[in-house]
């Protein structure tokens, strides 16, 4: 189980990048809004970016072993 532990961290801050963006418009934006009604403030930038940091396990997980 601990294993696969580190494989949680990129799909998690993704998540929580896509749920600060649709949260952070108007109060009757839903998740289903268009990509283009999303705000990209520092709270959803960090969380993309967090997310590309910690994509590493996921890269090496679907790179052909050498």
């Amino acid at each position: 189980m601990t294993r696969w532990l580190h494989l949680a961290a990129a799909p998690a801050f993704a998540l929580m990048a896509l749920v600060t963006a649709a949260s952070e418009g108007d109060a009757s934006m839903t998740l289903c809004a268009s990509a283009a009604s999303f705000n990209v403030s520092g709270m959803t930038l960090m969380y993309l970016l967090m997310a590309v940091f910690h994509s590493a396990p996921w890269l090496e997980l679907v790179s052909p072993q050498v």
